[in-house]
């Protein structure tokens, strides 16, 4: 998250206009991929202006990244404990505990995100993966649902959709969402194989294996060695028919 002060007053208080440097040096090394660098600007920063959210939910993020999940639990909580009307930490709050497999219990924080805003998009798109995996499958695409109305431009929300529709058996509707995600994000390999892969299922041979050989470029081209031999397994299983 950016561009959010901490709750102490900052008018001329030195410290706090210290914590704010340090926060967006460590937003910018994050994003750099230093994380355990960002992590010591957020730490500057807390030991600075102790009520300042932001430090608390960024290196929550940051600990998240490096594999820390409990410590990035704890980041959250307290950003939380401090803003309680800050959707956006119980909403990372749960990617985390999804991570750590509490399923089940994922949902009452991203009710909590979607209460306090309505129109958080990525709430809706992790809250429709937590019905999924508990088998929810027709709630979960309301949930995707929701989140594309609410952000046309969210392509992991179609792709999540299209997967969930071909898991119910609506093969020829999650085409139209493999296609948006494919129109978003040229480059997502996965997205020409799932086509490629409902396409074969509806009896569209040639076209699949057009995905198919798509995506098999693009998983030699990043290097996936596993993804590409699949690709050309099923190429080679649709050209014997």
């Amino acid at each position: 998250m950016r561009g959010r002060g901490g709750n102490a007053p900052i008018d001329s208080n030195l410290n706090s206009k210290l914590a704010v440097a340090y926060v967006s040096r460590g937003n910018a090394k994050s994003d750099l991929g230093q994380k355990a660098e960002a992590i010591a600007d957020y730490n500057k920063a807390i030991d600075l202006d102790s009520y300042y959210v932001d430090a608390y939910l960024n290196r929550g993020l940051a600990k998240s990244a490096l594999g820390e999940k409990a410590e990035a639990i704890v980041d959250y909580n307290q950003a939380i404990e401090l803003d309680s009307y800050y959707a956006d930490a119980y909403n990372n709050q749960r990617n985390v505990k999804s991570a750590v497999e509490e399923k089940a219990e994922v949902l009452a924080d991203y009710n909590q995100a979607l209460n306090l805003n309505a129109k958080l998009a990525v709430a809706y798109n992790n809250r429709g993966n937590a019905k999924s995996a508990l088998g929810e499958k027709a709630e979960a695409l309301s949930d995707y649902t929701k989140a594309i109305e609410l952000n046309y431009y969210n392509a992991n929300a179609y792709y999540n959709r299209g997967l969930t529709k071909y898991h119910l058996g609506e093969k020829s509707e999650s085409l139209s969402d493999y296609s948006k995600v494919i129109e978003l994000s040229y480059y997502n390999a996965n997205a020409y194989y799932l086509r490629g892969l409902a396409k074969s299922d509806l009896g569209q041979k040639v076209e699949a294996i057009a995905d198919y050989q798509k995506a098999a470029d693009l998983y030699k081209y990043q290097g996936n060695t596993s993804d590409y031999q699949e690709a050309v397994n099923q190429i080679q299983k649709l050209s014997a028919l």
